[in-house]
């Protein structure tokens, strides 16, 4: 096997254009076995592995600096750059990351910042008198992105080497949406010749490849290219899914995917019975768009977060739109549905939503528009990849004034909380949606959440209340099982709203406790406890917050880190009765 003998980029420079066609292969059947064992970007990847080659092939890395943009794009280049058998065994990250390899320079997990970043390495390397080539690869959807448009308007200003290629494989993570794929589209339609054409439009050099999954014609552009004196856009049509039937026909389902059998496509593990919010969350909002025509759910290109396929988006029609990978924009525009009197839900996995934090401060919140933000997979139980990772909403979102950020603790009180948050007209309304499994409670809740910023206690007791924050809402139900076995009994509250406290209740806590604890599933430093501590300050009451460090975690399993940083029960619960009382 030719990859067997490939430890480093130079390797491939010795070998025949039918000899790469046959390491094309072989890294092809790689990348399908490690994502079919372990899940993992599967489409994006088998339609740049041509691409990845050709590139190796002529440039040299790391002296020439080769930059993925949504870097789940770079499985075959950590193949090439002596990860290998990393990355088969799963312990090398999905993502470029500067601490496993010198050929790679940055840690891209998001979208859209390569050419804002390679515009500062091509700049660094004039200001230097260095001499050697910049390459951004961008694509798979990113192109809709804000910094995109930044990075591309700023590109020509460089007025040296800096070589974008756009990787133009007609998708996102679902369909392209927007003006600028219908630009690509008439582009590759007219192989690179139609006169209307976005990247000349912002005076740079362009060159189209159709063949963009033919090694050989690859090779032959980038070797035109490498060394210019000046920013050149490289456009190439590529195939997403390449090699691999099922990724070509299903290119949605396949953009990511969790372990599967490789014959058939079906999961490894049947998860058909067990509930997840995503689904519950596309059932509410498809009866409740049949109720109201005013309603409309948005996604920034993840229409799975709501498990709306095809054919659900197909039929609630005009109720829902898809604005591509363009989180500031997709805030900026629910706001303007809201002012408009409509109603617009945006469900966005957490991470992301980190991107428009400004929208979110400046177009939403000071506006007071009673849109509705649904923020997924946050905290300890979300995505486990540093460049993924989102321990830092309460932090962000609970500090805006007016937005009210709602944390429920069950599948009932979720529910409840939805639809007050989409029929009420006050306020703007962030729903940090649980991550620990989807629970039941035989408990009334609530319908009404204007009264802002009320906790509901859950169990009364006395001497220690928990006060535990959505998600963490069962890890407090463990701590208080554990002291209730050494005859306490403590209260158990769930303080409901993130973005304020009921100084009530916590005066009232004062009479029968010496011992406050807060638990949340986020960043301790400026968190929802300290909101807690710091009103506590001036008073004798004790104060105990338990989250997780001011940190980028990276790999990491949930338990292993709960464990590792003292947020697990036993570990408050003896800390509470050892040190804290």
């Amino acid at each position: 096997m030719y990859v067997e003998k490939i430890n480093q980029p130079a390797d491939i420079k010795k070998l025949t254009i039918e000899q790469l066609n046959v390491l094309r292969d072989e890294i092809r059947d790689i990348i399908l076995e490690k994502v079919s064992k372990y899940g993992g970007h599967v489409g994006p990847d088998l339609g740049m592995i041509e691409a990845t080659i050709a590139m190796h092939y002529v440039f040299d890395s790391p002296i020439d600096k080769i930059v993925f943009d949504v870097s789940h794009q770079s499985f075959a280049h950590k193949i090439l750059t002596g990860r290998r058998e990393g990355f088969i065994n799963n312990t090398v990250s999905e993502y470029t990351n500067p601490n496993e390899s010198p050929h790679d320079f940055f840690i891209m997990g998001h979208t859209a910042p390569a050419v804002s970043m390679c515009c500062g390495l091509a700049k660094g390397r004039d200001l230097q008198n260095q001499k050697h080539n910049v390459i951004a690869i961008i694509g798979d959807g990113a192109m809709s992105g804000g910094e995109a448009y930044e990075g591309f308007n700023n590109a020509s200003q460089i007025g040296s080497n800096l070589i974008i290629v756009v990787n133009d494989n007609q998708w996102s993570i679902a369909e392209n949406h927007g003006g600028l794929y219908k630009n690509l589209k008439e582009l590759r339609e007219s192989n690179g010749a139609s006169p209307c054409n976005f990247f000349k439009a912002l005076d740079l050099d362009y060159v189209y490849l159709d063949k963009g999954n033919d090694i050989a014609a690859l090779i032959d552009i980038f070797q035109k290219v490498k060394d210019c004196d000046h920013p050149i856009v490289v456009h190439i049509n590529t195939l997403k899914g390449k090699g691999f039937e099922l990724a070509i026909k299903h290119e949605e389902e396949y953009h990511y995917k969790p372990p599967f059998d490789l014959k058939t496509g079906n999961p490894l593990q049947d998860m058909s019975n067990m509930e997840n919010y995503e689904e519950i969350t596309g059932a509410y909002l498809q009866a409740k768009m049949k109720e109201n025509p005013a309603l409309m759910a948005l996604t920034s290109a993840t229409p799975s977060v709501i498990d709306f396929t095809p054919d659900i988006r197909q039929k609630v029609g005009q109720q829902f739109m898809d604005v591509g990978i363009a989180e500031e924009h997709a805030v900026a525009f629910s706001s303007g549905v809201a002012k408009s009197g409509a109603k617009a839900v945006y469900p966005v996995f957490g991470t992301f939503l980190q991107r428009s934090f400004d929208q979110l401060s400046e177009d939403l919140s000071m506006q007071n528009n009673p849109a509705v933000v649904l923020v997924f997979l946050t905290g300890v139980y979300g995505i486990p990849d540093q460049s993924h990772q989102c321990f830092f909403d309460i932090i962000e979102i609970s500090n805006i004034p007016n937005m009210v950020y709602l944390a429920p603790i069950c599948k009932q009180e979720y529910l409840a909380m939805l639809d007050w948050a989409v029929e009420q007209h006050q306020h703007p309304v962030a729903i940090r949606v649980p991550t620990d499994g989807v629970h039941s409670m035989e408990v009334e809740f609530e319908k009404d959440y204007s009264q802002l910023n009320k906790f509901k206690v859950m169990k009364p007791g006395k001497q220690v209340a928990i006060v535990a924050v959505g998600s963490f809402f069962s890890l407090g139900q463990q701590v208080a099982a554990l002291l209730e076995k050494q005859g306490m009994s403590p209260t158990l509250v769930s303080p409901r709203y993130l973005s304020g406290v009921d100084t009530d209740m916590l005066d009232e806590l004062c009479q029968e406790h010496q011992l406050v604890v807060t638990l949340e599933d986020g960043i301790v430093e400026g968190g929802y406890g300290q909101k807690i501590a710091g009103y506590y300050g001036p008073s004798g009451m004790k104060v105990k917050n338990y989250g997780f460090q001011k940190v980028f975690v990276d790999r990491y399993n949930a338990q292993d880190l709960m464990k590792e940083q003292g947020v697990n029960a036993e570990q408050i619960a003896d800390d509470i009765l050892n040190n804290l009382l």
